[in-house]
């Protein structure tokens, strides 16, 4: 386990996950929120476990096994981030028999089993009894540089699918191994609620879509069995993911431009988020999306606009 297991209470206010087990769906590399989150679980002393996608494996374990990630594992107190497992995850696919045979057959595939969310469920119950937190890291738009209007109805269900059904399908089957108290998290985006020209293939739609779900399923999951559920609305990050939009870089640049904090937001910034949420200290917090972009979301104009040129708006000298 991350972190000290030593249960002597720690000065000030901490946020304190020492004796809790985290499974985070969806870290393939060292860059995303993700990852971020899995280090901040872990300073907080959380046990992390890891679901990764099936083509991405062998590269993520290889990496690991090499040490190419441990600069990038290195916690504040000087300790390296500890992943206990790693197990092969698709989160398309609820169940074996959901796979399609050129799936099953695909050599990105090959060596790997158990790997739908059915049998991952399984695995982690079989290998670890239980889990306290369940963070949903995952979204995919086949089409996603496509205008809504030119979407086919394929990549449309297909985001929906993987960026938010997922969710859904990972809460139901982890549910019955989450202790009471428990806590789940995802991600979501602000297109889901304004229009971000680019954000296509309907990703908009499926982060909206998880946004709602995220409401049903705090009382759904809430009253049967004592879990929260919330999401953190997370602003732009240059990640490997974001960069296959093909537009990253702008709307940081929009963003330094014209978010009230004028400063590019780190993935350790929205994993510390997590790190709250997931602990006691949110233990009243629950069925919210929770921004953390800079305030992004609260601007209802961009102040860069030639149109405000001649008012005294305040910039940051950093800036």
């Amino acid at each position: 386990m991350s972190g000290t297991s030593d249960k002597q209470p720690l000065p000030g206010l901490p946020v304190d996950l020492r004796g809790k087990r985290a499974f985070i769906a969806g870290v393939a590399d060292d860059h995303g929120y993700g990852w971020a989150i899995a280090k901040s679980l872990a300073a907080a002393g959380a046990e992390i476990l890891v679901g990764t996608w099936v083509p991405a494996l062998n590269i993520f374990e290889s990496s690991l096994r090499r040490g190419k990630f441990d600069e990038s594992r290195v916690l504040p107190d000087g300790s390296l981030m500890e992943i206990t497992k790693v197990y092969p995850l698709d989160a398309v696919y609820d169940c074996p028999e959901d796979v399609p045979e050129d799936v099953k057959t695909n050599k990105r595939y090959a060596g790997s089993s158990k790997w739908t969310v059915k049998e991952v469920a399984e695995s982690v119950k079989q290998d670890f009894g239980t889990i306290d937190i369940l963070v949903h890291s995952l979204a995919n738009g086949p089409e996603v540089t496509k205008p809504l209007l030119e979407t086919s109805r394929y990549g449309y269900l297909a985001a929906v699918s993987a960026s938010s059904y997922s969710f859904i399908s990972l809460l139901k089957h982890f549910l019955p191994i989450t202790n009471p108290g428990g806590a789940t998290i995802s991600l979501t985006y602000i297109a889901s609620e304004k229009i971000i020209p680019g954000y296509g293939g309907g990703m908009s739609s499926a982060k909206a879509a998880l946004e709602s779900d995220t409401k049903v399923l705090a009382f759904e999951a809430g009253r049967k069995n004592n879990i929260r559920v919330n999401t953190i609305s997370a602003g732009p990050l240059r990640s490997r993911a974001a960069k296959a939009i093909g537009f990253i870089d702008m709307m940081i640049d929009y963003s330094l431009e014209n978010a009230p904090l004028q400063k590019e937001l780190s993935a350790e910034e929205v994993g510390n988020a997590a790190a709250f949420l997931a602990s006691p200290l949110a233990s009243a917090i629950t069925g919210a999306v929770v921004y953390v972009d800079n305030g992004l979301n609260a601007m209802g104009v961009g102040v860069d606009s030639p149109v405000f040129r001649d008012l005294d708006i305040p910039r940051s000298n950093k800036n």
